[in-house]
């Protein structure tokens, strides 16, 4: 698996990082969500550059122009919630992708325990046979969920290349990601955390994503 990792060559990423991360901004949940769009729309172009192209012969006002144009047919899966402003930065440059949605979370064992079962609840996706899927989710914690993910996106066909995103990943996340998804799968990271705690919350990370883009939760 080849993994990206923006952290290790700094740049305006790091900055929007930083505020994420930081208890005296990220509680503005508007820039919080701006900053995982933008975060979404950098990783996006890179991305791009790895696609195929084919050339098209486009009419302007003055002659014909060949041009560029991307051959491979994209979906755009996200997680929910939390998913949703990342997912949104992604469609800002691949706005001509399918998207797809999938509804995990953590159902705990017991009520204030640590040990918890993640869940799919809902899917909606186009096929994905031999098409370009690209699943994002801002946090890879402890890799369950992006797992179980694509294993529901599986159910709508086998696509012939992947792309997985996250804003900030542990290092068991990652493992479990290299573990358990195809060898030529590409991980893109902003940061690579290496502790995880007994809540299965990254650390340092930035906290719950889902409540500081929407709300603390009941």
């Amino acid at each position: 698996m080849k993994i990206i990792n923006f952290d290790e060559t700094p740049s305006i990423v790091s900055r929007y990082m930083l505020e994420m991360r930081d208890t005296s901004i990220q509680h503005d949940p508007l820039r919080f969500r701006t900053n995982l769009d933008r975060i979404g729309q950098i990783m996006a172009y890179e991305i791009s550059r790895t696609l195929d192209y084919g050339t098209v012969d486009v009419t302007t006002p003055l002659g014909t122009c060949r041009c560029h144009d991307v051959a491979d047919k994209v979906v755009l899966a996200t997680i929910l919630r939390a998913g949703l402003p990342f997912h949104h930065g992604f469609l800002n440059y691949f706005d001509r992708a399918e998207n797809a949605f999938v509804s995990a979370y953590r159902k705990y064992r017991e009520k204030g325990g640590d040990t918890f079962d993640v869940l799919i609840e809902y899917l909606a996706s186009p096929s994905i046979e031999g098409k370009t899927l690209i699943l994002v989710d801002p946090m890879l914690a402890t890799g369950a969920s992006m797992e179980l993910a694509y294993r529901a996106m599986l159910s709508k066909g086998t696509p012939a290349k992947i792309h997985v995103a996250s804003v900030i990943a542990s290092r068991a996340g990652v493992d479990y990601v290299k573990a358990h998804f195809p060898d030529d799968t590409t991980l893109w990271v902003g940061a690579i955390d290496e502790e995880i705690n007994a809540h299965s919350y990254i650390v340092p990370g930035l906290g719950d994503a889902g409540d500081l883009a929407y709300g603390e939760k009941d």
